[in-house]
Protein backbone atom coordinates (compact mmCIF):
# COMPACT_ATOMS: atom_id res chain seq x y z
CA UNK A 1 0.00 0.00 0.00
CA UNK A 2 1.98 3.00 -1.31
CA UNK A 3 1.99 6.37 0.38
CA UNK A 4 1.18 9.43 -1.71
CA UNK A 5 4.79 10.40 -2.44
CA UNK A 6 5.67 6.91 -3.63
CA UNK A 7 2.40 6.56 -5.56
CA UNK A 8 3.05 9.78 -7.53
CA UNK A 9 6.70 9.13 -8.34
CA UNK A 10 7.93 9.37 -11.93
CA UNK A 11 11.15 7.64 -12.97
CA UNK A 12 12.74 7.78 -16.43
CA UNK A 13 9.52 9.10 -17.95
CA UNK A 14 7.31 6.38 -16.47
CA UNK A 15 4.73 6.51 -13.67
CA UNK A 16 3.17 3.49 -12.02
CA UNK A 17 -0.42 4.59 -11.47
CA UNK A 18 -1.41 3.13 -8.12
CA UNK A 19 -4.75 1.26 -7.82
CA UNK A 20 -5.07 2.57 -4.26
CA UNK A 21 -5.74 6.13 -5.51
CA UNK A 22 -8.80 5.32 -7.59
CA UNK A 23 -12.53 6.02 -7.77
CA UNK A 24 -14.51 3.24 -9.38
CA UNK A 25 -11.26 1.65 -10.53
CA UNK A 26 -9.96 4.79 -12.28
CA UNK A 27 -7.19 7.06 -10.93
CA UNK A 28 -8.48 10.24 -9.28
CA UNK A 29 -7.94 13.43 -11.32
CA UNK A 30 -6.13 15.28 -8.54
CA UNK A 31 -3.86 12.30 -8.02
CA UNK A 32 -3.00 12.32 -11.74
CA UNK A 33 -2.27 16.04 -11.59
CA UNK A 34 0.16 15.43 -8.74
CA UNK A 35 1.92 12.76 -10.83
CA UNK A 36 2.38 15.24 -13.67
CA UNK A 37 3.61 17.92 -11.25
CA UNK A 38 6.27 15.56 -9.88
CA UNK A 39 7.60 15.15 -13.40
CA UNK A 40 7.54 18.90 -14.12
CA UNK A 41 9.46 20.32 -11.14
CA UNK A 42 13.21 20.81 -10.91
CA UNK A 43 15.78 21.70 -8.26
CA UNK A 44 15.55 25.37 -9.25
CA UNK A 45 11.73 25.37 -9.35
CA UNK A 46 10.68 22.73 -6.81
CA UNK A 47 6.96 23.46 -6.44
CA UNK A 48 3.87 23.62 -8.67
CA UNK A 49 2.31 27.09 -8.35
CA UNK A 50 -0.47 26.65 -10.89
CA UNK A 51 -1.79 23.85 -13.04
CA UNK A 52 -4.36 23.68 -15.81
CA UNK A 53 -5.22 20.19 -16.98
CA UNK A 54 -7.56 18.66 -19.52
CA UNK A 55 -8.68 15.07 -19.01
CA UNK A 56 -9.03 13.36 -22.36
CA UNK A 57 -9.26 9.64 -21.58
CA UNK A 58 -9.25 7.92 -18.18
CA UNK A 59 -6.12 5.82 -17.66
CA UNK A 60 -6.05 2.53 -15.81
CA UNK A 61 -3.81 1.62 -12.88
CA UNK A 62 -0.42 0.48 -14.10
CA UNK A 63 2.45 1.95 -16.12
CA UNK A 64 1.96 5.22 -18.01
CA UNK A 65 4.39 7.39 -19.95
CA UNK A 66 4.95 10.97 -18.77
CA UNK A 67 6.58 13.46 -21.15
CA UNK A 68 7.71 16.96 -20.10
CA UNK A 69 8.25 19.91 -22.44
CA UNK A 70 9.92 22.93 -20.86
CA UNK A 71 8.33 26.07 -22.27
CA UNK A 72 10.32 28.60 -20.25
CA UNK A 73 13.01 28.25 -17.59
CA UNK A 74 13.44 31.62 -15.87
CA UNK A 75 15.22 32.69 -12.72
CA UNK A 76 12.15 32.75 -10.46
CA UNK A 77 9.55 30.86 -12.46
CA UNK A 78 9.30 28.20 -15.13
CA UNK A 79 6.51 26.91 -17.32
CA UNK A 80 6.13 23.37 -18.62
CA UNK A 81 3.70 21.21 -20.54
CA UNK A 82 3.30 17.62 -19.33
CA UNK A 83 1.46 14.81 -21.07
CA UNK A 84 0.46 11.42 -19.66
CA UNK A 85 -0.13 8.66 -22.19
CA UNK A 86 -1.04 5.02 -21.85
CA UNK A 87 -1.17 2.37 -24.58
CA UNK A 88 -0.69 5.00 -27.27
CA UNK A 89 -3.48 7.36 -26.20
CA UNK A 90 -3.19 10.72 -24.47
CA UNK A 91 -5.01 10.63 -21.14
CA UNK A 92 -4.12 13.92 -19.42
CA UNK A 93 -2.28 17.03 -20.55
CA UNK A 94 -1.41 19.93 -18.23
CA UNK A 95 0.35 23.29 -18.23
CA UNK A 96 2.29 24.17 -15.06
CA UNK A 97 3.83 27.30 -13.63
CA UNK A 98 6.65 26.27 -11.30
CA UNK A 99 8.56 28.13 -8.62
CA UNK A 100 9.56 28.09 -4.96
CA UNK A 101 6.76 28.64 -2.44
CA UNK A 102 9.29 29.21 0.35
CA UNK A 103 10.46 32.34 -1.45
CA UNK A 104 6.98 33.77 -1.93
CA UNK A 105 6.77 35.55 1.44
CA UNK A 106 3.70 36.14 3.59
CA UNK A 107 0.43 37.25 1.91
CA UNK A 108 -0.33 40.96 2.09
CA UNK A 109 -4.04 40.47 1.33
CA UNK A 110 -6.31 37.41 1.32
CA UNK A 111 -9.96 37.50 0.26
CA UNK A 112 -10.80 33.87 1.08
CA UNK A 113 -11.58 33.65 4.81
CA UNK A 114 -11.77 30.12 6.28
CA UNK A 115 -15.20 28.63 5.64
CA UNK A 116 -17.25 27.72 8.73
CA UNK A 117 -17.19 23.93 9.16
CA UNK A 118 -18.56 21.68 11.88
CA UNK A 119 -15.87 20.46 14.31
CA UNK A 120 -13.95 17.53 12.87
CA UNK A 121 -14.70 15.19 15.76
CA UNK A 122 -18.46 15.66 15.25
CA UNK A 123 -18.37 14.42 11.66
CA UNK A 124 -18.22 10.82 10.44
CA UNK A 125 -15.42 9.56 8.23
CA UNK A 126 -16.65 8.91 4.67
CA UNK A 127 -16.74 5.14 3.98
CA UNK A 128 -15.01 3.53 1.02
CA UNK A 129 -18.42 2.48 -0.34
CA UNK A 130 -20.75 5.43 0.45
CA UNK A 131 -24.45 4.48 0.57
CA UNK A 132 -26.15 5.29 -2.73
CA UNK A 133 -22.90 6.07 -4.59
CA UNK A 134 -22.80 2.74 -6.39
CA UNK A 135 -18.99 2.78 -6.69
CA UNK A 136 -16.02 1.90 -4.56
CA UNK A 137 -13.84 4.91 -3.67
CA UNK A 138 -10.65 3.00 -2.91
CA UNK A 139 -8.63 6.17 -2.21
CA UNK A 140 -10.70 6.69 0.95
CA UNK A 141 -8.70 3.87 2.52
CA UNK A 142 -5.74 6.25 2.36
CA UNK A 143 -7.37 9.47 3.55
CA UNK A 144 -9.67 10.55 6.36
CA UNK A 145 -12.43 12.58 4.76
CA UNK A 146 -15.24 14.08 6.85
CA UNK A 147 -18.09 15.94 5.15
CA UNK A 148 -20.32 18.68 6.54
CA UNK A 149 -23.42 19.05 4.32
CA UNK A 150 -23.52 22.83 4.73
CA UNK A 151 -26.11 23.84 2.14
CA UNK A 152 -27.44 22.87 -1.32
CA UNK A 153 -24.54 22.79 -3.76
CA UNK A 154 -22.04 23.37 -0.95
CA UNK A 155 -19.81 20.72 0.67
CA UNK A 156 -17.48 21.53 3.55
CA UNK A 157 -15.32 19.32 5.69
CA UNK A 158 -11.92 18.04 6.71
CA UNK A 159 -9.25 16.06 4.90
CA UNK A 160 -6.13 14.33 6.21
CA UNK A 161 -4.04 11.32 5.31
CA UNK A 162 -5.04 8.23 7.26
CA UNK A 163 -1.48 7.89 8.58
CA UNK A 164 -1.28 11.65 9.38
CA UNK A 165 1.38 12.30 6.72
CA UNK A 166 1.63 16.11 6.34
CA UNK A 167 0.38 17.62 3.11
CA UNK A 168 2.82 19.22 0.67
CA UNK A 169 2.38 21.22 -2.57
CA UNK A 170 1.90 18.02 -4.59
CA UNK A 171 -0.72 16.46 -2.35
CA UNK A 172 -2.55 19.82 -2.31
CA UNK A 173 -3.21 19.17 -6.01
CA UNK A 174 -4.93 15.98 -4.89
CA UNK A 175 -6.82 17.80 -2.12
CA UNK A 176 -8.57 20.17 -4.56
CA UNK A 177 -10.15 17.14 -6.28
CA UNK A 178 -10.59 14.82 -3.30
CA UNK A 179 -14.13 15.71 -2.20
CA UNK A 180 -17.33 14.38 -3.79
CA UNK A 181 -18.89 16.63 -6.45
CA UNK A 182 -20.97 19.50 -5.10
CA UNK A 183 -24.01 17.99 -6.83
CA UNK A 184 -24.00 15.40 -4.04
CA UNK A 185 -26.00 17.91 -1.97
CA UNK A 186 -28.50 18.40 -4.80
CA UNK A 187 -29.71 14.82 -4.82
CA UNK A 188 -27.45 13.67 -7.67
CA UNK A 189 -25.12 10.72 -7.07
CA UNK A 190 -24.08 10.25 -10.68
CA UNK A 191 -20.49 10.13 -11.89
CA UNK A 192 -18.99 13.54 -12.73
CA UNK A 193 -15.84 12.99 -14.81
CA UNK A 194 -13.58 16.04 -14.97
CA UNK A 195 -13.14 17.82 -18.28
CA UNK A 196 -10.81 20.60 -17.11
CA UNK A 197 -9.24 21.46 -13.75
CA UNK A 198 -7.31 24.63 -12.92
CA UNK A 199 -5.54 24.72 -9.55
CA UNK A 200 -3.40 27.20 -7.64
CA UNK A 201 -1.06 26.20 -4.83
CA UNK A 202 -0.74 29.24 -2.57
CA UNK A 203 1.59 28.24 0.27
CA UNK A 204 3.47 25.44 2.00
CA UNK A 205 0.80 23.95 4.28
CA UNK A 206 1.17 23.66 8.04
CA UNK A 207 0.92 20.10 9.43
CA UNK A 208 -2.58 18.97 10.33
CA UNK A 209 -5.98 18.37 8.71
CA UNK A 210 -7.07 20.56 5.83
CA UNK A 211 -10.33 22.51 5.88
CA UNK A 212 -12.06 22.14 2.49
CA UNK A 213 -14.99 23.87 0.85
CA UNK A 214 -16.32 22.71 -2.52
CA UNK A 215 -19.33 24.42 -4.04
CA UNK A 216 -21.18 24.57 -7.33
CA UNK A 217 -21.45 27.79 -9.30
CA UNK A 218 -23.67 26.36 -12.05
CA UNK A 219 -25.24 22.98 -12.77
CA UNK A 220 -26.96 22.09 -16.03
CA UNK A 221 -28.30 18.82 -17.41
CA UNK A 222 -24.84 18.04 -18.80
CA UNK A 223 -22.23 20.19 -17.01
CA UNK A 224 -21.02 21.10 -13.54
CA UNK A 225 -18.93 24.19 -12.75
CA UNK A 226 -17.51 24.01 -9.21
CA UNK A 227 -14.94 25.71 -7.01
CA UNK A 228 -12.73 24.21 -4.30
CA UNK A 229 -10.95 26.19 -1.56
CA UNK A 230 -8.50 24.68 0.93
CA UNK A 231 -7.12 26.05 4.23
CA UNK A 232 -4.41 24.52 6.40
CA UNK A 233 -4.36 24.00 10.18
CA UNK A 234 -3.20 27.62 10.63
CA UNK A 235 -6.29 28.87 8.72
CA UNK A 236 -4.22 30.01 5.73
CA UNK A 237 -5.61 29.51 2.25
CA UNK A 238 -3.15 27.05 0.67
CA UNK A 239 -4.92 25.90 -2.51
CA UNK A 240 -7.81 26.85 -4.77
CA UNK A 241 -9.30 25.26 -7.89
CA UNK A 242 -12.06 25.55 -10.45
CA UNK A 243 -13.36 22.56 -12.32
CA UNK A 244 -15.60 21.86 -15.29
CA UNK A 245 -17.08 18.38 -15.18
CA UNK A 246 -19.67 16.30 -16.96
CA UNK A 247 -22.87 16.09 -14.94
CA UNK A 248 -24.64 12.76 -15.21
CA UNK A 249 -27.72 12.13 -13.12
CA UNK A 250 -28.32 8.61 -11.91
Amino acid sequence: MAGFTEATAVSDGTAQLDPQWTVGGRPNGGYLLAVLARAAVSAAHPHPLSASAVYLSPPSPGPAAVAVETLRDGRSFAQARVRLTQEGRTCVEALFTLGDLAAAGEPQFVAAAPAPVAPRDTLTRTPVEPPGAGIRITMLEMVDQRIDLAAPGDLRGWLSFADDTPFDPFSLLYAVDAFPPATFTLGSSGWTPTLELTAYVRALPAPGPLRVRQYARMVTDSQLDQVCEVWDADDRVVAQATQLAIHRKR
